[in-house]
Parts: C-alpha cells; sequence; structure tokens
C-alpha cells in the first residue's frame, strides 16, 4: 500500500488539500503529518488505512490546517529566493564588469572547441589507422566520460540559468518551480492573494 492509495478517502474526509498531497510527490511529507494528527500507530500507509475510520474530524482538519501552513512556509521561502535571485540577475545584467558577464559564454565556446578538437584527434586517427592513439582514448573512456559529464552539465546549468535571467529580464519575474506551483495552487485554493 501506498500515500496515494489513501488520497479519495482523505478528501472524501474533509481534506483535500491534504488528500491531494498524499498522490502527488510529497505525499510521504503529507502522511507524516497526517498520520501524527490523527494519532496512527506508525507513519504507514496501512496504520493511517486503519486509524482513518476513527479518526476525530477535528484532528483531520487540523491535518489540514498543518499542511496548508507548511505549504505557506515553503511558498515564502521560495518567494523569497526568488526575489534575491532576481536581485542577482538584474545586478549582474546591470553591471559593466566584462569578466561577469562573459565568464559562461566563454565558458561554453571553449567547451565547445575542447568537443571538435578532440573530435578532430579522432577521426584523424581513424583515417590514418594510428591504432595506439585510439587505443589510448578508449581506454581513459572512463575518465573522459567523467570529466565531460561534469563539463556538460555545468554548460546545462548555465543554458538553464542563461535562460532564467533572460525570462527575467523580459518579465520581471522568474519561472516558478514545481514547490512553488504547488503553493500558489494551495493558496489560491485558500483564496490568500500574492503580496
Amino acid at each position: 500500500m501506498e500515500w496515494g492509495d489513501l488520497a479519495k478517502q482523505v478528501i472524501s474526509l474533509g481534506a483535500p488539500m491534504l488528500g491531494t498531497a498524499l498522490g502527488g510527490p510529497l505525499g510521504g511529507m503529507a502522511g507524516e503529518i497526517l498520520a501524527r494528527a490523527i494519532g496512527a500507530a506508525m507513519s504507514t500507509p496501512a496504520s493511517v488505512q486503519a486509524a482513518l475510520p476513527t479518526a476525530d474530524p477535528n484532528k483531520l482538519a487540523e491535518a489540514e490546517t498543518r499542511w496548508a501552513e507548511m505549504i505557506r512556509a515553503e511558498a515564502e521561502t521560495q518567494r523569497a529566493a526568488i526575489a534575491e535571485t532576481q536581485a542577482t540577475i538584474r545586478a549582474e545584467l546591470a553591471s559593466e564588469d566584462a569578466l561577469q558577464r562573459w565568464w559562461r559564454p566563454a565558458y561554453a565556446l571553449e567547451l565547445t572547441v575542447e568537443c571538435a578538437a578532440l573530435w578532430a584527434v579522432l577521426m584523424h586517427e581513424f583515417w590514418t589507422g594510428d591504432v595506439q592513439t585510439i587505443n589510448t582514448l578508449i581506454n581513459a573512456t572512463a575518465l573522459l566520460v567523467a570529466y565531460w559529464g561534469f563539463r556538460f552539465g555545468v554548460l546545462g546549468v548555465y543554458i538553464s540559468g542563461r535562460t532564467r535571467e533572460k525570462v527575467s529580464a523580459v518579465t520581471g519575474q522568474d519561472a516558478p518551480g514545481m514547490i512553488e506551483t504547488l503553493a500558489k495552487a494551495v493558496l489560491a485554493k485558500q483564496g490568500v492573494k500574492k503580496k
């Protein structure tokens, strides 16, 4: 049994936000809150299911409120982090420091040249039949995969960050993450307006 199996039952008992959360990626957290609130013997789906029929409706409402408060707190944390990120992005965009503005494009260009150089060496060695160099490159595959995995990972973060910078510059807002989207949905359901 999983937490999602309890979603319909919890929703029908009057805790729609908590029940919906049980069926999602934060189901474990929601389940722990529910288990503590209703006094389940253990924080497991089976134990909670056994305790639900006799649970005090006020305790269930208390669990719903705790869940909403946790989501609200997470939303506030995300809002503060996003505001700080946007302030940093605006400061970088306004900066006249060449290194600050150009290090990421230079990194991407250098990595592109590095890939092209290795490809050229590899093609040259295949063309000339230099087996020793080819074997050396094959033996270094694990090292190259780890090295380039890290380098392309950094490049991926750069691309994502640059996209967010552009979105922030155009809209004045950062793209929301999963937690922020969930928090906004909960707050909208409760009728709380964003400040």
